[in-house]
């Protein structure tokens, strides 16, 4: 997500509570089962397509279709918060799909993109998907392409992500969604447990997920995409939950390749331990069980959830995600799908501009070490004696550079390895270091492309230099062919070898090369001795 991140360090790299929190910076009655009478459609030239649970009719645009705000399961409220996701209702007529679902509940969050909700007004009732479809029609079924969005798993929405550009473009079906967030999506406690013939809690969020791949693939078809060519594709914690679905064995079937973009690899807790968590947030709540929960609003449910303490992610249940991401890939229990893998130059920039110039001050030479020590301990040395001030424009590159590397760029680089030896593994570096100039930030460091930066390259949005259009031209390419055939392509653009190489995407020009892990000193980052880093 732009602006944010996935996971947390592991022990030894926790980090203090602001740089923690960047980035994330009433129940409505249940519908009955079958039966309901859709909203009417309104535009009467629009195009009108049939799902398995009625008829949508969306809007028509010159190079591209949409229709949005398409329920794919039944809204998640009442006795229904904290279950997994439940089929839709069915509707009688032609129902509207011209206005966007609501985002689910989250805070307002201001980013330099602006709002990650999107439009509409944050509700539990927000199990809501988009497609997106090439207005050219065409006899040949097309790839679909499933956008899981970003966030940190607490904020965001599909719809903030159009995919009409991408769509008309790449010549796909482009999908994205809204997934329960927060205390919503992910809350563990004992008393769920209890409820579940399976002894699960949490990672409703990640249920939500799995419901809208199981909708794609029953539905597509009927937009002229072809349910047996899916692409998920995702950013930081829409990658991360991309991950997770190579892992998960519930998604088996489900989707055909998929691609990551900063946010492979981030270790979860177990479900014990946000169990544990749950019942200590449930109690500062006044609450002893979940029925009690229950019967708080949603207003003041997503208050408590934002306490610094409170940690709203995915966990390692046994069953949905039976290991941790790298254990998983490590041993070969995943999805053998190709898979496309990267992350962003300056991930960590973004980060540091968040925690200092758009917060009123500035990093000095003096604040670096203590920055540093703040965030890694005992580990401060050693980072400080690899990351020299002398070898860095500012101090907010310096650790700007900390960030990325320890939080990205070498786990990134370890799950492409780790895939490796059993499917189609390729890895990139976006490095368009004026991909934010666009925005004039009052930042007094460059930005370089900082986390997220890439997202409006892959999606079609850049109207830059000419070089900049180019690059985005190559990256659509490249992500809709791999769609398209599982090996990433583009027009006028260099071919993209197979892991260790990693195909750097910048304006100037697009090169490959294999000092990936050197040039980002994974070997002070890695967690496993094992993990070359060298090719051999």
């Amino acid at each position: 997500m732009p602006g944010s991140r996935t996971g947390t360090p592991t022990r030894n790299h926790r980090l203090p509570r602001w740089t923690r929190r960047l980035g994330v910076l009433s129940a409505a009655v249940l519908l009955s089962a079958v039966g309901l009478a859709a909203a009417p459609a309104t535009a009467a030239d629009g195009p009108t397509v049939t799902t398995r649970y009625g008829q949508v009719q969306g809007k028509a645009d010159d190079t591209a279709h949409s229709y949005v705000g398409i329920p794919y399961a039944a809204p998640p409220v009442g006795p229904n918060r904290w279950q997994p996701p439940s089929p839709p209702s069915s509707w009688t007529g032609v129902r509207d799909a011209t206005t966007p679902g609501n985002p689910c509940v989250q805070a307002v969050t201001s980013t330099p993109w602006g709002n990650l909700a999107g439009p509409g007004t944050p509700s539990e009732d927000c199990l809501y998907l988009n497609v997106y479809t090439p207005a050219k029609r065409s006899l040949a079924k097309r790839p679909v392409m499933v956008w899981i969005h970003g966030g940190g798993f607490t904020v965001g929405s599909g719809t903030f992500y159009d995919g009409g550009k991408l769509a008309a473009k790449g010549d796909a079906v482009v999908v994205n969604f809204n997934y329960r967030l927060g205390a919503f999506g992910y809350l563990a406690h004992p008393d769920l447990a209890s409820e579940s013939s399976l002894g699960l809690s949490g990672n409703y969020g990640l249920l939500d997920q799995q419901a809208a791949l199981r909708w794609v693939r029953q539905n597509v078809a009927a937009f002229g995409g072809d349910p047996d060519n899916v692409t998920i594709f995702g950013e930081s914690a829409g990658g991360g939950s991309v991950c997770h679905h190579l892992v998960s064995p519930r998604t088996i079937g489900q989707f055909d390749r998929a691609i990551a973009q900063s946010g492979c690899g981030f270790r979860l807790p177990t479900q014990e331990s946000q169990q544990n968590n749950g019942v200590a947030w449930a109690n500062s709540l006044g609450c002893a069980d979940v029925a009690c929960l229950r019967a708080k609003s949603a207003d003041e449910l997503l208050r408590a959830s934002l306490a610094p303490t409170a940690r709203w992610t995915p966990n390692v249940d046994g069953r949905i995600l039976p290991l941790q991401v790298t254990d998983a890939l490590a041993s070969g229990r995943f999805h053998r799908v190709p898979v496309l893998q990267g992350t962003t130059a300056d991930e960590g920039r973004l980060t540091v501009a968040t925690a200092y110039d758009l917060a009123g001050r500035q990093l000095t030479a003096a604040g670096y070490p203590v920055a540093v020590r703040a965030a890694y301990g005992d580990r401060a040395d050693a980072i400080l004696a690899r990351y020299p001030l002398a070898e860095y424009g500012t101090p907010a590159e310096a650790l700007g550079a900390v960030f990325t590397d320890s939080q990205f760029a070498c786990m990134q680089s370890r799950t492409a390895h780790l895939m490796a030896p059993h499917t189609r593994s390729y890895q990139y570096e976006f490095a368009d270091r004026h991909s934010m100039d666009y925005l004039n930030l009052p930042i007094s460091f460059p930005l370089g492309a900082p986390h997220g930066s890439e997202i409006r390259y892959v999606f079609g949005g850049v109207s830059g230099t000419p070089a900049q259009n180019a690059l985005s031209d190559r990256m659509l390419g490249y992500w809709t062919n791999f769609a398209r055939t599982g090996v990433p392509y583009a027009a006028n653009a260099p071919h993209w070898g197979l892991f260790p190489k990693v195909q750097t995407l910048a304006p100037e020009a697009i090169t490959s090369g294999t000092s990936f892990p050197q040039d980002h000193k994974c070997d002070l980052w890695s967690q496993d001795a094992s993990w070359p880093l060298t090719a051999d």
